[in-house]
């Protein structure tokens, strides 16, 4: 039950922050998605950060993990939120602003979490 709790509240506050980022950073003239790409690639660099000191001479107990890898970054991030914007990118023909913000957001995306073990180490 703990394990729950720790996810929940660990995953509420990402949850709470992701949607202020995509309130303010979310372009709705052009439809560019700027929050959720930087939440996704933030959330990246965070769990990088935090699985590489998880890994480093056990520096975060399996409680900490939980609150923050699973919990607060997998609330965070956003693979759906990700998916139905490409969606509409497609929908509406945009087929350019699909081929950047999907590339852009799968290499920046595992660049981060290396960068994030990389800063650890």
């Amino acid at each position: 039950m703990k394990n729950i709790l720790l996810v929940f509240i660990g995953g509420g506050f990402g949850s709470v922050l992701r949607y202020l980022l995509g309130k303010f950073l979310n372009n709705t003239e052009t439809g560019i998605p700027y929050g959720t790409f930087v939440s996704n690639i933030l959330g990246s660099l965070f769990i990088g950060i935090i699985l590489g000191l998880a890994l480093k001479n056990n520096s975060l107990t399996q409680n900490h993990t939980l609150l923050l890898a699973t919990g607060f970054c997998g609330g965070f991030t956003t693979f759906s939120s990700f998916a139905y914007e490409n969606h509409i990118f497609l929908k509406t023909g945009d087929f350019t602003s699909f081929a950047f913000y999907t590339i852009a957001s799968f290499v920046a995306g595992f660049l981060a979490v290396f960068l994030g073990i990389f800063i650890v180490k």
